[in-house]
C-alpha cells in the first residue's frame, strides 16, 4: 500500500522525489521486518494479558513430560499475534498487484484458521487433543489443493489472465498440456538440472510440501522458542531465493528459473522474520505465551508455499531439516509401535518419546540445551542451502 501512496504523492509534486525509495524492494523488506518487529513488541504485553484474562491457557496432555506440567495454563494462541504482525506489515509494504504475495497470505490465514479452531477446542472445550486428526487434515488438504492448482499455472505466467488461459489450454488439451520449464522440479547443487512434473505431478508435490511443512512445524513446536527461531531462519533464507528468482539478471547469472513477481515475496519473508523475533521475545524460556496451532500450522504452510513458488522444495527440506526430522521421528515411532504390537503382542518404541526433542529431554538434556542446539543445526542447514546459490 505505501509504495502506491508514495508513487501518487510523487506525481503531485516534484519536490517529493525522495519518496522513490519506497519503490526499492530491499528498502521495503527492511521496513517490513522493522514494522512487524515493532508491532509484535508493542502489542505483545497487551495481547498476553488479554489471553490470560480470557483464560486461554495451554492444556497439558496426561502423557506429557513431567517437567512440562508446570506450563499448564500458560497463555496460548499467541500465533494470532504473529499473524497479525505479518499481515499488517506485509499489507503496508508490498505491491498489492502481486499475486504471489496474496496467495501466500491466503494460505497462511487459511491454515491459521484451521489452527485457531483446533486451539479453541482445546482451551474452551477443555479437550487437550483439540480437533480430530481427520477433520484437521481435511481442511489442510482443501487449502493445500486449492493453492496447488493455482500455482501449477501461476509460477510460469505473469498475470492472472494468463493463468486462466493456461488452465483453459490444459482442459482443452485433454489434461495433457506441457508446462513451461520454470515449473520443473529443481535439483540443487547441479547446473540446470530439473525434471518436468506435468500438472498432476506438480499438484501432488505442491500439496505434499505445503501440508507437510505445516504439520512438521506444528510437531516441532513443543519447547519454548524451539519452532519460531528456525521459522525465522528458514524464512529469511527463502527470502534470499525470492529476491534472486524474481530478478531476471540474478536468476540468469545463478542459473535459477526466473519467476516474475517472486521477488515481492521478500516483503512477506521479512515481515515473518520480524514478527517471529518479536514473538520470541515473549516465547523464550520460560515462555510467557505459546504460539499454538494457529501459529505453527500457518507458518509452516507459508514456508511450504514460498518454497514451491521459487522452486526450492528440496532446499526447504534441507534448511528445515529440524522440521523434517521431528516429523519423521513421530512417523517412525508410531509405525514401529504398531508393527511390534501386531507382531510381538507388545508395542515397542524407537525413541524414548516423540517428537525427537522430547527424546533428548528424556536422555537428560535441559530444555534450553535442546532448543539452542536445534537452532545451531538450523543455522548450519540454512548456510548449506544458501551455498547452493553458487555451488552449482
Amino acid at each position: 500500500m505505501l509504495p502506491s501512496v508514495a508513487l501518487w504523492l510523487q506525481g503531485l509534486s516534484p519536490d517529493l522525489g525522495f519518496l522513490r525509495v519506497f519503490q526499492y524492494l530491499t528498502f521495503r523488506a527492511v521496513m517490513a521486518a522493522v514494522t512487524a518487529l515493532v508491532v509484535g513488541l508493542v502489542a505483545g504485553p497487551w495481547f498476553i494479558r488479554r489471553l490470560a484474562a480470557l483464560k486461554i491457557g495451554q492444556p497439558i496432555r496426561e502423557y506429557a513430560m513431567q517437567t512440562h506440567l508446570s506450563k499448564g495454563g500458560t497463555p496460548t494462541m499467541g500465533g494470532v499475534l504473529i499473524l497479525f504482525a505479518i499481515a499488517l506489515s506485509t499489507l503496508l509494504w508490498f505491491n498489492w498487484s502481486n499475486r504471489f504475495v496474496w496467495i501466500v497470505l491466503l494460505v497462511t490465514v487459511g491454515f491459521g484458521a484451521v489452527g485457531w479452531a483446533d486451539d479453541w477446542r482445546k482451551v474452551v472445550h477443555k479437550n487437550p487433543e483439540g480437533m480430530r486428526s481427520r477433520e484437521k487434515y481435511f481442511w489442510q488438504s482443501v487449502i493445500g489443493l486449492v493453492a496447488a492448482f493455482y500455482l501449477v499455472f501461476a509460477v510460469s505466467e505473469t498475470s492472472n489472465a494468463r493463468v486462466f488461459e493456461l488452465f483453459i489450454d490444459w482442459v482443452k488439451s485433454g489434461f495433457t498440456v506441457d508446462l513451461p520449464p520454470q515449473s520443473g522440479f529443481l535439483v540443487p547443487f547441479f547446473k540446470e538440472v530439473s525434471y518436468p512434473l506435468g500438472v498432476v505431478g506438480f499438484v501432488i508435490l505442491t500439496y505434499l510440501v505445503i501440508v507437510g511443512a505445516s504439520n512438521a512445524v506444528n510437531l516441532t513446536d513443543g519447547l519454548d522458542g524451539l519452532a519460531i527461531m528456525p521459522v525465522v531462519m528458514v524464512g529469511s533464507a527463502l527470502g534470499v531465493f525470492c529476491y534472486v528468482t524474481g530478478n531476471a539478471v540474478f536468476a540468469r547469472y545463478l542459473l535459477l528459473p526466473h519467476i516474475p513477481g517472486a521477488g515481492e515475496l521478500l516483503i512477506f519473508c521479512a515481515a515473518m522474520a520480524g514478527a517471529g523475533l518479536a514473538f520470541l521475545w515473549f516465547n523464550t524460556h520460560p515462555a510467557q505465551v505459546f504460539m499454538g496451532d494457529v501459529g505453527a500450522l500457518a507458518l509452516g504452510g507459508a514456508l511450504g508455499t514460498i518454497a514451491v513458488i521459487v522452486r526450492q522444495e528440496i532446499l526447504l527440506a534441507i534448511m528445515g531439516g529440524i522440521f523434517v526430522v521431528e516429523a519423521l521421528s513421530v512417523m517412525l515411532q508410531v509405525s514401529y509401535f504398531k508393527y511390534t504390537k501386531k507382531r510381538f503382542g507388545e508395542g515397542r518404541r524407537l525413541f524414548q518419546m516423540a517428537p525427537l526433542h522430547h527424546h533428548f529431554e528424556k536422555k537428560g538434556w535441559k530444555e534450553t540445551q535442546v532448543v539452542v542446539r536445534f537452532w545451531i543445526i538450523t543455522m548450519l542447514l540454512c548456510l548449506i542451502g544458501l551455498s547452493t546459490l553458487k555451488l552449482r
